[in-house]
């Protein structure tokens, strides 16, 4: 698989790698065996990176990655954590004892002693602009808690004023063919700094993978159920905050543009792949012939200017209008 890289970390990554939200909760039930025959399938597939939070299903996602890690201890995987949202969201929150408290118990679930990179899970904005927060993050990589720092981000500007902080190794940033918004400044200033890009909800929590129509009813215990307007958290996380309807309609502009050697998730994938300044992209996976689908993305051509071009008119004419100014 292509490899990129993370150069505030001193690492390089798979193109492609594995988000490990479903593993824990939100989106429906996967067993135990299921989820790691996913990441078995993921990393045996040239997946190197691994996206999880403290937060997924209250630790068994990492719990899961870190029974994986002990069968494949020789498999050079970087995995990635966050943290901060199991609290109630106040800037107050986040002191250097609630740090360490955080990272402990994401070391014990993962069997990790550094973990390689620890991310601020969409704290408040506030956050941002705190020069105790980062010195608190400075001080876990002095003790070797953690190897390397980043934050996920709801927003731009968010992400923007992360990039500026020095110590900020990576920002991860809803992309996809639905969210342009990131390409416009959070991209260039992002390569501009040397700071990794990790594209998260890739398919628009399966918007994109063409496989959903006006009938597909989710479980309740999917977040494409219960969060659909927002009520649990964030919109922008179910479906990119977009009208499921209008995405519909926008997948069905774009399916005869998918190439013959390709499924519409994998375009999906290799238009974000596609963006400069994108280090890594995480799509989720309920199964192991899905997981093995996503890596492949990395193998295929970049897509044409013809089929970009019809992805930013499809944007600009359906989706524009009400997400972009949003996030």
């Amino acid at each position: 698989m292509e490899q990129r890289s993370f150069n505030r970390l001193g690492r390089t990554v798979g193109a492609v790698g594995l988000g490990a939200w479903q593993l824990g909760a939100d989106w429906g039930t996967v067993s135990e065996d299921d989820a790691m025959a996913v990441l078995a399938a993921a990393v045996d597939a040239g997946v190197t990176f691994l996206d999880t939070a403290d937060v997924y299903g209250d630790g068994r996602s990492e719990q899961l990655i870190g029974r994986f890690l002990r069968t494949r201890p020789d498999a050079g995987l970087t995995v990635a954590t966050k943290m901060g949202r199991r609290v109630e969201q106040r800037p107050e929150a986040y002191t250097l004892a609630n740090f360490r408290q955080w990272t402990d118990r994401s070391r014990a679930n993962l069997g990790m002693d550094t973990l390689d990179l620890v991310q601020l899970h969409c704290p408040p904005t506030e956050v941002f602009s705190s020069d105790e927060v980062f010195d608190g993050l400075d001080t876990l990589v002095a003790e070797k808690a953690i190897a390397g720092y980043g934050v996920s981000v709801e927003t731009c500007d968010q992400a923007l004023t992360a990039i500026a902080r020095p110590g900020v190794a990576s920002v991860q940033i809803i992309l996809n063919a639905v969210r342009h918004k990131p390409l416009e400044r959070v991209l260039p200033a992002a390569a501009a700094a040397g700071v990794g890009i990790i594209a998260r909800v890739p398919l628009a929590s399966g918007l994109l993978s063409g496989r959903y129509d006006e009938h597909t009813e989710f479980p309740a215990d999917d977040h494409r159920n219960y969060n659909r307007h927002g009520a649990a958290f964030d919109v922008g996380e179910t479906f990119s905050g977009v009208d499921f309807d209008r995405g519909l309609a926008a997948v069905r502009r774009l399916a005869p543009l998918v190439d013959a050697d390709r499924t519409m998730a994998q375009f999906a994938l290799r238009w974000v792949l596609d963006q400069a300044g994108v280090t890594v992209v995480i799509p989720g996976a309920r199964d192991a012939d899905q997981a093995r689908r996503n890596a492949a993305a990395a193998a295929l051509s970049p897509l044409t200017d013809e089929q970009l071009a019809a992805v930013r008119e499809t944007y600009d004419e359906l989706i524009r209008p009400q997400v972009h100014d949003r996030w």
